[in-house]
């Protein structure tokens, strides 16, 4: 009874839930900033328990308002949820500046209003007034409190979007849905559902008006008729959604799918004809009424540039300082399990196709290794005993922070890739190299690392298009998660 339930109204449930969580969590950080600025000293004699609990209730208030202003309760979520972690770091900003300023402004709004323009204004002061003297809140309270909850939010939707992505790997909440188009571009969008099952994206099957595709079986899906059949098969399956995979067809053709979509209510979406250009960010301009894609100019600004060239200095700097031992006893271990060198140096392409010597651990055989495809299980001969360990918990990539503090390498980017593989690339794939390539990134924290790195393009094309400081450090904290749980390479 409950689970089915949960299956029919997956969205709005969840929803509730996460609203509830989240006050929950801002009330608990407001009362552990509390009693943190009380033992520390930071609150004044003025400060009643009282008091504190008026001011409690607002900033919950703001925050949960500032949380849905920026997205943070829509049911679609992007890729590895790194809009939602950035979204509530600009939230917490922000709620802090919108309470710093309700306070300021409706402190003492009893006092009648100097001038009559401001007459008519007294009584809604009146009901509004917070009477939450400024006076009397500690800063370090406050700051106190908005650490925590940044944190604790940023750790509860941690949690939060990996109870979820469990509910879907059971199938709990998951959408029906038809690929309308067996080509290479509707099979590409069956690869991304079964890699990413969380997305709660059920592929029923594949519509297709080719008669040479009909009940063909395209892994573990079938072709299940054309477009005659497409009432019967929303009805049959409860379809809730239709992706139109045809970038090619023609206008006509895409259009009156879409019209057939409207009429039985079905939500579409439409892979749009040079998709790839979509991307990246563009900008969309008209001419009358004829819509114009471009592309716009791309440029870092100096502060950018300094800023992120700063923070890879100070992590790699203090990754070098704090993992000194562990350096000194891995390298004693692979010297002692089998010859040759301690460190692996190969060439790999860096920023605009320059080569440069990247540095790790030696993790395979010294006769064995050499520019070759990566392992991609951790039974392959070529690794050693202590490479295995060493893979599996990324320590082969320590020594890649020489590679940062020397300039060749960023601690987020695109993962470097060997001159053979960079010879193929086509004019999507060389967009890697417009940015230094770096240690960890999205594709290291992604559901497909175990696949090749230039087979996960959309990963590194939204680092590209979307890189800040604040993704960088979202990045970088989820790295961390990902290394102590030990879910590094082969």
């Amino acid at each position: 009874m409950l689970g089915t339930f949960l299956r029919r109204n997956f969205e709005p449930v969840v929803l509730s839930v996460q609203v509830l969580i989240d006050l929950v969590v801002l009330l608990l950080s407001c009362w552990i900033g509390y009693v943190v600025g009380e033992r520390l000293g930071g609150l004044g004699p003025e400060v009643r328990p009282e008091l504190y609990q008026k001011l409690s209730a607002l900033i919950a208030a703001v925050c949960l308002v500032t949380f849905h202003t920026f997205g943070l309760y829509k049911p679609t979520k992007s890729l590895l949820n790194m809009a939602e972690f950035q979204a509530i770091w600009k939230a917490t900003v922000v709620a802090f500046l919108v309470l710093f300023t309700l306070i300021v402004y409706l402190h003492n709004t009893q006092q009648t209003a100097a001038g009559p323009v401001f007459e008519v204004l007294v009584p809604v002061h009146r009901i509004i007034d917070l009477d939450i003297n400024p006076n009397t809140i500690s800063r370090l309270t406050l700051l106190v409190t908005f650490g925590l909850v940044l944190s604790l939010t940023t750790a509860s939707r941690f949690v939060s979007f990996k109870t979820i992505q469990l509910l879907h790997r059971r199938g709990i909440g998951n959408r029906n849905i038809l690929v309308y188009g067996a080509g290479d571009t509707g099979r590409k969008l069956q690869r991304k559902f079964m890699l990413v099952p969380t997305l709660g994206l059920n592929l029923v099957g594949f519509v297709d008006d080719n008669p040479e595709e009909r009940d063909a079986s395209i892994d573990r899906n079938r072709v299940l008729g054309g477009f005659q059949d497409l009432e019967r098969l929303v009805g049959v399956h409860k379809i809730s959604e239709v992706f139109i995979a045809l970038p090619e067809a023609p206008e006509d053709t895409v259009m009156r799918i879409v019209e057939e979509c409207e009429r039985l209510g079905v939500v579409y979406k439409i892979v749009p004809r040079f998709y790839h250009l979509l991307a990246f960010k563009v900008r969309i301009e008209s001419l009358d009424s004829i819509p114009l894609i471009s592309r716009p100019e791309r440029r870092r600004s100096l502060m950018q540039t300094v800023g992120r060239r700063v923070l890879d200095i100070v992590i790699a700097s203090l990754v070098i300082l704090l993992s000194a031992p562990i350096l000194l006893v891995t390298a004693i271990l692979i010297r002692r399990e089998s010859p040759g060198p301690v460190f692996f140096v190969q060439s790999r392409i860096g920023k605009d196709g320059k080569p440069f010597p990247m540095i790790k651990f030696r993790t395979m055989h010294h006769h064995m290794s050499g520019d070759a495809p990566t392992p991609r299980s951790s039974y392959d001969p070529r690794i050693t005993r202590i490479g295995k360990w060493l893979r599996r918990y990324s320590l082969d990539e320590l020594p890649q922070f020489f590679n940062v503090v020397a300039g060749h390498m960023s601690v987020v980017g695109p993962r470097p890739e060997m001159s053979f593989i960079v010879e193929q690339y086509g004019p999507l794939e060389r967009e890697r190299l417009r940015v230094k390539p770096g240690i960890t990134g999205l594709w290291q924290i992604s559901y497909a690392r175990a696949a090749a790195i230039h087979e996960n393009l959309d990963y590194d094309l939204y680092y590209i298009e979307n890189q800040s400081l604040l993704l960088d450090l979202v990045i970088i904290a989820l790295t961390g998660f990902a290394v102590v749980k030990g879910s590094g390479a082969y």
